[in-house]
């Protein structure tokens, strides 16, 4: 649903964001987690939607779930965290919150 342009604006206007990084949060599943996280990366393309996700506190909770003990969550999380980069403020975020060496884990292992 998140990935078509009209579904994006409909779901964030739904107030979804504040939701879905609360869920990140959460002591939830892992599955439960990365799937947060793919919704949150395909909401992420949206320039107005990676302020909201931003500002809702997703960014170290993305990084976070890098560490995860599925390789679905922590590509989500990964992908999410591609998307808000292109935010150049969010690229400061990113590394601040820790974001490299897990990354740098998840390029090496494949």
């Amino acid at each position: 649903l998140a990935c078509n342009d009209d579904n994006q604006d409909a779901i964030t206007e739904a107030g979804a964001i504040p939701l879905l990084v609360e869920l990140l949060g959460t002591s939830g599943t892992a599955e439960a987690k990365g799937e947060a996280a793919r919704a949150l990366r395909n909401l992420a393309c949206n320039d107005d939607n990676q302020d909201a996700i931003t500002e809702a506190g997703a960014i170290p909770l993305l990084v976070e779930l890098l560490t995860s003990e599925t390789t679905d969550a922590k590509e989500n999380a990964a992908g999410a965290l591609g998307s808000l980069a292109a935010n150049s403020d969010n690229k400061v975020a990113i590394a601040t919150a820790g974001a490299i060496p897990p990354l740098r884990s998840l390029v090496a292992s494949g």
